[in-house]
């Protein structure tokens, strides 16, 4: 997933760079680039989110549950 990204930054930044004012080439990497990948990286990691806030949700009710236990 890594190279694919790697490689859309390369594209986008050469597309970026044609352009034909700093501006336009600004926008261009922003919304071609900067913003799509930011999207696709947050919604891949949701899953690994989810099971790390699963897990700790389990650590947490585990320790409630010994010190509850230890009363």
């Amino acid at each position: 997933m890594w190279i694919v990204a790697v490689a859309w930054i390369y594209v986008v930044g050469l597309m970026a760079l044609t352009e034909p004012t700093i501006v336009a080439g600004i926008m261009t990497f922003l919304f071609y680039c900067v913003l799509p990948l930011s999207i696709l990286y947050y919604l891949s990691g949701s899953k690994r989110r989810r099971a790390r806030n699963e897990t700790q949700a389990r650590l947490r009710a585990s320790k409630n549950k010994d010190e509850a236990s230890s009363d």
